[in-house]
């Protein structure tokens, strides 16, 4: 190349750039048919029997696990795996925003919204403050904290694009959310029953407690059709709360990386565009409601989105490296469960 006259170096290179950037877009869409096929299976997964309680989003996390234990992570992957993770899970919070509107929140009352808002708040510290007396990872802690506060999976992966866990870490969290809220998926109604809860008191400690949107509803409509109407939207005016939360940690984010501890300037602080688009949906649903097909539609095609940013992860994760996390993490996770259960159930019992 050094002998060619200069003409013929920059005849070369502008042929060879179209050649690397073929290759980079053939990267990207190998790794994004992957996560594709693996999100699929786990929707398929769902169809048998028995295996139908799981989410397909801990599924998919599960195959892609699975993948790296036996194939390792495929380098044709990568650039895929890398585009999942920044554009696809960052449009799929995104469209979170469909399934809330403002009068869902309204219908809540203030009393609920403030017991909703005061567990959140609550339970999140406490987590943190657990994980710091447990010597659980900071970054861990916190995707356990708002995977238990706010939304199970869809907080947990949310919460880690401005955390930037590792991929055990945010499995991890995928795990100790999932089997803790499908336990109290069938304790609540028991302790419900125990306790004489009105329809109204029940669905709205079940929505302010339960970690995933499913378990919720699962547990919620055994008390009856009232208790699964109050416990569904109280849910769901949690995932509200998702937006401040990112924000929020992507500021103290930025506050961490002081220019005083290693002498590097500060990083600008993130601009949270998922989360503004989010809060947008949210607001325009409440506007002009989508008809219900087109609604249903939307969930779904969110809820795939998502498992394919699962998917993404699983591929990302090793389980030997899970491993290494050893027994506190769940024990952090026990803890945050039982505290938002008992937190919130003192603070209905004794304002509704």
């Amino acid at each position: 190349m050094a002998d060619l006259p200069k003409d013929a170096r920059n005849a070369s290179t502008a042929q060879a750039a179209p050649i690397v950037g073929g290759l980079q877009q053939f990267d990207i869409a190998a790794g994004l048919l992957l996560t594709i096929a693996i999100a699929a299976a786990a929707f398929v997964l769902r169809l048998i029997p028995g295996v139908g309680v799981l989410s397909p989003l801990i599924l998919a996390v599960v195959i892609g696990m699975a993948c790296n234990a036996t194939i390792g992570l495929p380098v044709w992957a990568r650039a895929g795996i890398a585009f999942v993770l920044r554009r696809i899970l960052r449009f799929a919070i995104v469209l979170l925003g469909l399934q809330l509107t403002v009068a869902q929140v309204i219908d809540v009352g203030a009393t609920g919204i403030g017991i909703i808002a005061v567990t959140l708040a609550a339970t999140f510290v406490f987590t943190v403050w657990l994980g710091r007396v447990l010597g659980v990872d900071r970054k861990l802690t916190e995707l356990i904290a708002a995977g238990t506060s706010i939304c199970g999976a869809s907080a947990i992966i949310a919460t880690n694009t401005v955390t930037r866990a590792r991929g055990e870490d945010a499995a991890y969290a995928l795990a100790c959310v999932t089997l803790l809220g499908s336990i109290a998926m069938f304790v609540y109604p028991m302790l419900g029953s125990l306790m004489h809860l009105s329809p109204h008191a029940y669905g709205l400690w079940a929505g302010a407690s339960i970690h995933e949107v499913a378990q919720v509803a699962a547990a919620a409509f055994q008390g009856g059709p009232e208790a699964g109407e109050i416990g569904t939207v109280s849910k769901l005016s949690r995932v509200i709360f998702l937006a401040p939360l990112i924000m929020l940690l992507g500021a103290i984010a930025v506050r961490r990386a002081n220019p005083d501890d290693d002498g590097k300037p500060a990083p600008s602080a993130p601009v949270p565009w998922f989360v503004l688009g989010f809060a947008g949906l949210i607001l325009l649903n409440s506007m002009m409601p989508l008809p219900p097909v087109a609604k249903s539609a939307a969930g779904t095609l969110t809820t795939f989105l998502l498992t394919m940013a699962l998917a993404a992860m699983g591929l990302q994760t090793s389980i030997a490296r899970l491993r290494d996390r050893g027994i506190r993490p769940l024990l952090l996770g026990c803890g945050a469960t039982l505290f938002i259960a008992g937190f919130s159930l003192t603070l209905v019992l004794l304002l509704v």
